[in-house]
């Protein structure tokens, strides 16, 4: 992780179609068919990934080096 408030995802569009996420200095990766439901997949990698009240503050998403989003997880949260 890039420090304990933020996690960066590297986002790229899979050849079978949909889009994947790899999170960088973490074991999380997920998958779906369209960026709206990738947002919500992320968020719940990473809510499944940490324990209680470690999750980091902000999720960043990255495609191609240029950033889709920027979110509180608190904030994807209401997706």
């Amino acid at each position: 992780m890039n420090n304990s408030n933020e996690i960066i995802f590297l986002v790229e569009e899979a050849p079978e179609g949909g889009y994947t996420a790899r999170a960088l200095g973490e074991s999380i990766f997920t998958e779906a068919d369209d960026l709206a439901s990738l947002h919500r997949q992320v968020r719940d990698a990473v809510y499944c990934h940490f324990d209680a009240g470690l999750s980091p503050e902000k999720i960043r998403l990255l495609k191609h080096g240029q950033e889709v989003i920027v979110k509180g997880l608190r904030k994807l949260s209401t997706y």
